[in-house]
């Protein structure tokens, strides 16, 4: 299982071109993406709407790198295990939606599947919420947009959570960050504690998405992160 001394470069599909989603994948992992992120919203917990399980078992038939889902969905409970049968490698859900259903029961559920579970946090909730699933959990995502829509501008008060994960908690997994990550950012994330970065706009934007994540990865280890691949 993937830790904290791997760097992981997650470009997100939503910044892809749906036309050509086999094309698009096949493109980052020339590129030396090591995993794709792929933001699922219902328009109730986010007002957009993206994709379902199907896509997912579509992406699944042609990418060699794991698929990385992002929930942003209310009701994880219910929809979890449809995405793990489309062939997700993680998943993530939002703590947020904790009220609604037992999340240890969720992550129980997620790894007893052999899937990674990850809790994410948005930008204005408390980062003590994951505390108590530490001890479970093998990935943390912390958002540094709001949720819902790709484009939007990095949110750098963001970044003492991840110092908190690290330093105060000790928490020892990924600690994923999302929204607006570009090569004017990643140095910052990485110095904080981060190690997997997802990115849409400024990978599939790029004139050489190749040459960009290479110059992700020098910052990283230029901070202080790996410049090496993730391995699982």
């Amino acid at each position: 299982m993937t830790g904290m001394n791997e760097t992981i470069i997650a470009p997100s599909l939503l910044s892809a071109d749906f036309a050509r989603l086999s094309v698009e994948v096949e493109r980052t992992e020339e590129a030396g993406a090591d995993w794709h992120h792929v933001d699922v919203m219902d328009g109730h917990f986010v007002p957009n709407l993206t994709i379902g399980p199907p896509v997912v078992k579509a992406l699944s038939r042609v990418a060699k790198k794991p698929l990385d889902v992002h929930l942003m969905i209310s009701d994880p409970w219910q929809y979890c295990d449809a995405f793990i049968d489309a062939g997700a490698a993680g998943l993530s859900f939002h703590a947020e939606v904790l009220g609604s259903g037992d999340g240890h029961q969720l992550v129980d559920r997620i790894k007893s599947r052999g899937v990674r579970a990850c809790l994410v946090v948005n930008p204005d909730t408390p980062i003590a919420i994951v505390k108590p699933y530490l001890g479970v959990l093998d990935m943390v995502l912390v958002m540094s947009v709001q949720p819902g829509f790709g484009g939007q501008k990095f949110r750098p008060d963001v970044l003492p959570k991840v110092e908190t994960l690290r330093k105060d908690y000790g928490f020892t997994g990924v600690v994923q960050m999302d929204g607006g990550i570009s090569r004017d950012n990643v140095a910052r994330c990485a110095a904080a504690g981060t190690n997997s970065f997802v990115a849409g706009s400024a990978l599939f934007g790029a004139e050489d998405m190749k040459r960009e994540i290479s110059v992700f990865r020098q910052r990283i280890a230029e901070a202080g992160g790996s410049s090496g691949t993730a391995t699982a």
